[in-house]
């Protein structure tokens, strides 16, 4: 058979069968299941095999005409997939970029192609290099389109189909140009095999659109080639394209290397082979490149999001009133593990870590402490390191396995040892026992596990820091409380202290013995007072005062003072509510500290009004010292800063003004260093509902 004749027959049995996918495209298009553009671009695709298959028959198309085919034939798939995309992502937002540039660059090349650059032609040797650069943008066009098809079509089966069975051809294409433009020439065998390889597309393509279109949309199964396949098809792929380039490069070394081109070309071969040997036959490598294949090239193992959520619920769901936290995580741990139990170990914050919880696991049968300082502790800190005590000995989790502790071979199916890390701080670890199934560990199982592993540690430290935070406010409120009753019973010591410094003189007075009977009594109620509302066992309510008789009880108290301090009342039937011992007392207090800051020369002055907002004021004023401003705003009313040195604990002005907001009013401040201060006391005044009806009625 003539060379001519195998050029027809190929080409015109690519024309046959693009002719079958023609007409079964027209049925999809029926189907709804692809776009009437898809269908055209077969047609286009028949018509150009025919064209070239006549032309086979009897040459007489000219290079120009042969350029506009493979634009038409190039251009009509680049529009059906672009379609196509389209109509299969109605309900999903694609990005139009790369599909408004792919129609930008087709319409531009075929523009650059067809119209402008054969006017420029004036020899055949320069349409030849026309038509070779033109077919090779337009296929390199093409394949980018179905890659956007292929990658923007997860769930639909039959762009998938279109996607590999264009491919097919393109990729020829592709090779059929390449090989032109690097030896300045079409290779005849190649050439004539494009039609038969374009019908074979064809028969891919029809029978694959016949089996996935008969099957309607059933849920989408997905099929994936094993790990282990993968690996070897990349690593032969991947050692295949170094021989090739290094073939390549040994061939130009050949053709342009004069005498030496022989022997640098088969060095250079030589040692290809070689570095692939050594690669393939390191371990290390092997592992490094199964890691990098399964973490670039598959589905994870595990759902991140599911495997989150599980882990977030267990640590955040309302704990039991007796579930202690160490218990819930490690619970938390051996449910996202999958694993029967587990051990948890913290710092007991001596330098040591200690088991504190276990779930499903004995505790060595002695006790074990492991040393924070120890080799194993240094791995876990500084590698994160997980351990597999049942590891063999050629796996590389046995890496550390020398430096396990004795206690380690103690405890019964021990099968992990999973770091507990904040930061670069390791505050403990848990102990793993094996899963209930076979279970192959991985490095995403790894991963997976050292995360959880941080989460975990983060939830126990923030846990232990609101505890002791809980600590540090009750032992605040404890120092609060105990700093308020050291005042009370430093100022009722200082009442007993005055009677036995004065009995002495006036034993034999009958008025003295009364008078000290009655401060006893007084100060007996008020420490049984203070040891009520100690033990909670009375409130702390308060009952309607005349408060003319609390400011002139306080009055009284600090008239042996210097100065005395002088009363004005300016309206004696004012009332509140409060309690009489706390109030008198606070009032005292304020009485003296002003004599205490004025002169013996000077002057307290307490006033008793009232104002027309229903507040019963209470003012003491004084010409003493007085206070700066950056002290009233910063430290008169701040616990415990005094200015008493080793007499005072800070705390009465700050107690006053927390009394007297309780009750409702406030206490207000002005004072002028080397003028004199004024304590102005707001307090709610009680108003007695009148009974009017009564009233009227005695009229």
């Amino acid at each position: 058979m003539l060379l001519e004749n195998v050029t027809f027959t190929s080409y015109l049995g690519g024309t046959l069968l693009l002719s079958a996918l023609s007409l079964i495209s027209c049925f999809l298009v029926i189907r709804h299941h692809i776009t009437l553009s898809l269908a055209v671009a077969a047609f286009i695709t028949t018509g150009w095999a025919a064209v070239l298959a006549w032309d086979s028959y009897q040459p007489t198309l000219t290079v120009q005409e042969l350029i506009l085919c493979e634009t038409l034939r190039f251009g009509s798939w680049i529009l059906g997939i672009i379609q196509q995309l389209k109509h299969s992502n109605q309900n999903r937002k694609l990005h139009r970029g790369p599909f408004l540039l792919i129609q930008f660059l087709w319409i531009s090349s075929s523009i650059l192609f067809v119209v402008v650059l054969p006017a420029l032609v004036d020899n055949k040797n320069q349409a030849y290099q026309l038509y070779v650069w033109s077919c090779m943008l337009l296929s390199i066009l093409t394949i980018v389109s179905v890659e956007q098809l292929f990658r923007n079509s997860p769930h639909n089966r039959i762009n998938k189909v279109y996607s590999l069975g264009l491919a097919a051809f393109l990729l020829y294409d592709l090779y059929l140009f390449s090989y032109a433009l690097l030896f300045g020439k079409l290779d005849a065998e190649i050439w004539r095999s494009r039609g038969a390889v374009n019908g074979a597309a064809a028969i891919f393509l029809s029978f694959g659109l016949l089996a996935v279109s008969s099957q309607g949309s059933p849920r989408q199964n997905k099929v994936a080639i094993s790990r282990p396949l993968a690996f070897y098809t990349t690593g032969l792929t991947t050692a295949g394209f170094f021989l090739a380039l290094m073939a390549a490069g040994g061939y130009y070394i050949k053709v342009y290397g004069g005498n030496w081109g022989t022997v640098i070309q088969v060095t250079l071969i030589f040692s290809a082979l070689i570095s692939i040997a050594v690669v393939f036959g390191s371990e290390s490598a092997r592992a490094n490149l199964s890691v990098f294949i399964d973490k670039h090239f598959f589905v994870h193992k595990y759902d991140y999001r599911s495997q989150w959520l599980s882990l977030i619920h267990h640590l955040t769901s309302t704990p039991d009133i007796d579930e202690d936290p160490h218990q819930k995580a490690l619970r938390a741990i051996t449910d996202v593990v999958k694993c029967k139990g587990g051990m948890l170990w913290m710092d007991n914050q001596f330098g040591r870590f200690i088991p504190i919880a276990t779930l499903n696991m004995k505790y060595p049968t002695r006790e074990f402490e492991e040393d924070s300082d120890s080799e194993f502790c240094r791995i876990l800190r500084e590698q994160e390191w997980v351990f597999s005590p049942s590891a063999s000995a050629n796996h590389e989790l046995s890496n550390f396995n020398e430096h396990l502790p004795r206690w380690a071979q103690e405890i019964d199916d021990l099968w992990l040892i999973i770091p507990m890390l904040v930061d670069s701080n390791l505050i403990g670890f848990v102990l793993l026992s094996s899963p209930p199934a076979e279970f192959e560990l991985t490095w995403e199982d790894l991963d997976l596990f050292k995360t959880v592993g941080r989460e975990v540690a983060s939830y126990i430290s923030r846990n232990e820091a609101a505890e002791l935070l809980a600590q540090s406010k009750q032992f605040d409120a404890f120092n609060k409380l105990s700093a308020f009753v050291m005042h009370d019973l430093k100022n009722l010591i200082a009442q007993q202290a005055l009677v036995v410094e004065n009995a002495a003189k006036h034993k034999e007075n009958p008025a003295f013995i009364d008078d000290m009977i009655r401060t006893i009594d007084n100060s007996v109620q008020r420490m049984s007072n203070l040891l009520k509302k100690l033990q909670q066992t009375q409130p702390s309510s308060g009952r309607q005062l005349e408060l003319k008789n609390v400011i002139i009880n306080s009055v009284k108290k600090c008239q042996d003072r210097m100065p005395p301090p002088t009363l004005r009342i300016m309206e004696d039937s004012l009332k509140v509510v409060a309690d009489e011992d706390n109030l008198e007392m606070i009032v005292t207090h304020i009485i003296k500290n002003a004599q205490e800051a004025t002169p013996a020369d000077g002057y307290v002055d307490v006033t008793l009004r009232s104002e027309d907002d229903n507040q019963a004021i209470i003012e003491v004023e004084d010409n003493g010292c007085g206070m700066d401003s950056e002290f009233l705003k910063n430290r008169l009313f701040r616990p415990f800063d005094t200015t008493k040195s080793g007499k005072g604990m800070g705390i009465g002005v700050y107690q006053t003004r927390e009394f007297i907001r309780n009750l409702g009013g406030d206490v207000l401040v002005k004072s002028e260093a080397g003028i004199g201060t004024t304590f102005t006391i707001r307090i709610p005044r009680f108003i007695e509902e009148t009974n009017t009806t009564a009233k009227v009625e005695n009229l």
